[in-house]
């Protein structure tokens, strides 16, 4: 039985083997990464900077309303909505955004059925949502962001 001696060839095999798995790899993880990110949450960060302390004063006047909601999704799919403190005939809608992967958005208005209850009057589709509910009535204006599955 003769022995094979190793050459620099062979090394040189190796490392230029060991490498292109390396690249392929690393490009496939970048293409998955930037395939996964739905774009920037706001446009211009000195613009929202300016407008910070608006948005946490409204934050606190929503919080002074005491309105809560809780969000499930219903046997034939639908989304469900238990709306608590609000008052009666408030107007609740829900604009929704998928968490990751393609962006895709929907919006939805939301029916009283009674007792705090509303429902959507088409089905939501499959998947992971975040749902903004925004309940208005008169000049109070409630807003609030939760997840749906």
């Amino acid at each position: 039985m003769m022995k094979r001696i190793f050459t620099g060839k062979d090394m040189a095999i190796i490392l230029v083997c060991g490498f292109a798995v390396v690249v392929v790899v690393n490009f496939y993880m970048a293409s998955v990464a930037i395939g996964g990110f739905g774009g920037v949450v706001v446009e211009n960060s000195y613009v929202a900077s300016q407008k910070y302390n608006g948005w946490l004063e409204r934050a606190r006047e929503t919080k002074r309303l005491g309105y809560s909601v809780a969000l499930k999704r219903g046997p034939d799919d639908h989304l469900l909505a238990d709306v608590a403190h609000a008052p009666d005939h408030a107007q609740v809608s829900a604009q929704l955004r998928r968490p990751l992967g393609k962006p895709e958005t929907l919006t939805l208005e939301l029916k009283p059925e009674g007792d705090g209850r509303y429902v959507t009057d088409r089905p939501l589709p499959a998947g992971r949502w975040i749902a903004r509910i925004v309940i208005d009535k008169g000049v109070d204006h409630w807003i609030d962001e939760l997840e749906v599955q």
